[in-house]
């Protein structure tokens, strides 16, 4: 599901509710919701896997949840840079 993440003072979708950042307090909600989603979707694999003691599960699933958290980061890097051209890395 794609997310769109804004500048202060714009409209920002999370999780599918749409919230608007005007102050450092909503980004710290905002922060607070995106994370909980993440451990949510994420999380839960990597505690089965190491319930189950599965190595392999357990480095899948770590992985995906580090990445998960990347995504996020670099989602509202993207936007704070408000259209501003930069490479890919």
């Amino acid at each position: 599901m794609a997310r769109k993440y804004s500048t202060i003072g714009e409209r920002v979708d999370v999780n599918m509710d749409t919230m608007t950042i005007e102050n450092r307090a909503d980004f710290a909600q905002w922060a607070i919701e995106r994370a909980r989603a993440i451990v949510v979707d994420e999380g839960g694999n990597l505690a089965l896997a190491a319930r189950d003691m599965e190595e392999g599960k357990i480095a899948e699933s770590g992985n995906a949840l580090g990445q998960a958290i990347v995504n996020a980061l670099l989602e509202v890097f993207d936007a704070l840079l408000d259209g501003d051209e930069m490479p890919d890395a």
